[in-house]
């Protein structure tokens, strides 16, 4: 008897029909003569609809109590779940996150997993049950308090549960077919990949994919946790994250696929003296506002001025609060002035092939030249070239990379919920 850890997102529980169907999927895998353990989100839009009420009653809501409301959401999902697989005739039982044995540290909104035992799991497939845990959510020993995992926990929750319980996979379930060359949404010709690495999943989830989110196949390539991305809504095969360093053979080509992340925003630090240490200065402020910077460039001084300007991005939910703490610094650090930009986006373009392969930044800008588009900022590593342009066209970049590349398929993706996830 194998046992196989399934994940279904907001999009696949959505309503009681949407629930059905999972539950019926759920129930043909028991069958198969495997053992089941579940992770669910909440339904549908109900995460973000929580937190909008959260704000309307308190524009600064607590994190511990802001963290109290949204596990509500994954509970009402895996109760319902767990009713209608009891309705087919196979047992079903439900926990939450802290009963499952997620330990997390005690940072509310974004807390880690620090240990996973998952007792109450393993007693509950050995009584012949479906264990379904609701994602998203743990609890720190020190405090008592429950937590959650922040934006894509369930996925984490998913992956950290199939380490602990020697799962042979971890079947991530969406609204789409598995992972693709890029977003199908704005490429309906992108192409489904049979595998990828987990090492170019990481650059895709970083640049901005959102089918797998980065804490997940962090976690799964940390612990040899083979990630399958299917869709909920046929029995088509997906898309399976392997390790390579496991012996997987992975799907020939030099581009695994682009990314695109419409969440960053650009701060430039103008007029910043050109001297040792003045760089430090201004990203150990940065640093002290918890905000992650990703791309940064500065700019070669004038020699009349002996100044220089600093870019950088970061997301764009940080930006008012970065902007804020330079500004209170402004007469310390000594520059002149701040420019804050909202209206770019991020395309990364990422492929192990790109070590040992010349031309790909040639035919990547030539690419975007002859679409018109404007490169703002550059950023590269092993297996990826990240590019920041205007927020407006980046979609229209994107369809020229794509097919620059030549990785359009021959037949037009679906998302079947249409958001992706």
């Amino acid at each position: 008897m194998s046992l196989i850890v399934q994940k279904y997102g907001g999009s696949s529980v959505a309503d009681a029909v949407s629930i059905k169907r999972v539950a019926k999927r759920i129930v043909e895998t028991r069958k198969a003569g495997n053992e089941v353990v579940v992770v669910v989100s909440a339904m549908g839009d109900m995460t973000d609809e929580l937190v909008d009420l959260a704000t309307e009653v308190a524009p600064l809501p607590s994190g511990r109590e802001l963290d109290m409301l949204l596990t509500a959401g994954e509970r009402i999902s895996m109760s319902l779940l767990a009713m209608a697989i009891k309705s087919m005739g196979f047992e079903a039982r439900s926990y939450t996150g802290s009963q499952a044995g997620m330990a997390t540290d005690a940072h509310h909104g974004s807390a880690r997993i620090v240990e996973v035992n998952p007792t109450r799991i393993r007693e509950a497939l050995d009584a012949g049950a479906v264990a379904i845990v609701a994602g998203f959510q743990g609890f720190n020993r020190g405090t008592g308090d429950i937590t959650t995992l922040g934006r894509g926990g369930s996925d984490t929750t998913a992956v950290a549960l199939a380490a602990a319980l020697g799962a042979k996979v971890c079947e991530i379930y969406t609204d789409v077919d598995g992972v693709f060359t890029a977003d199908p949404r704005i490429v309906p010709t992108a192409r489904k990949l049979a595998r990828i690495t987990s090492e170019e999943m990481l650059e895709l989830a970083a640049a901005g994919a959102k089918v797998l989110y980065i804490r997940a196949v962090e976690y799964g390539r940390r612990h040899g946790v083979t990630i399958h991305v299917r869709s909920s809504f046929n029995n088509n095969e997906g898309t399976l994250v392997v390790n390579p360093e496991d012996g997987e053979t992975v799907e020939e080509g030099m581009i695994a696929g682009i990314a695109v992340d419409l969440g960053e925003a650009k701060i430039t630090v103008v007029g910043v003296p050109d001297v040792p240490g003045k760089a430090a200065e201004i990203f150990t402020i940065v640093a002290g506002t918890e905000a992650n910077i990703d791309m940064i460039v500065q700019n070669v001084s004038a020699a009349d001025t002996g100044l220089t300007d600093i870019s950088f991005t970061l997301p764009m939910a940080d930006g008012a609060r970065v902007m804020q703490t330079l500004l209170g610094a402004k007469k310390k650090v000594g520059f002149d002035s701040l420019q804050y930009d909202d209206q770019v986006a991020k395309l990364a373009l990422v492929g192990a092939g790109m070590r040992t392969s010349s031309g790909i930044s040639a035919k990547l800008f030539t690419a975007l030249y002859e679409a018109g588009i404007n490169i703002e900022m550059i950023s590269t590593s092993e297996i990826r070239i990240s590019v920041v342009t205007r927020a407006d066209s980046v979609e229209d970049a994107v369809r020229a990379v794509h097919t620059a590349f030549e990785l359009d398929g021959d037949e037009l993706a679906v998302v079947h919920a249409g958001t992706g996830r």
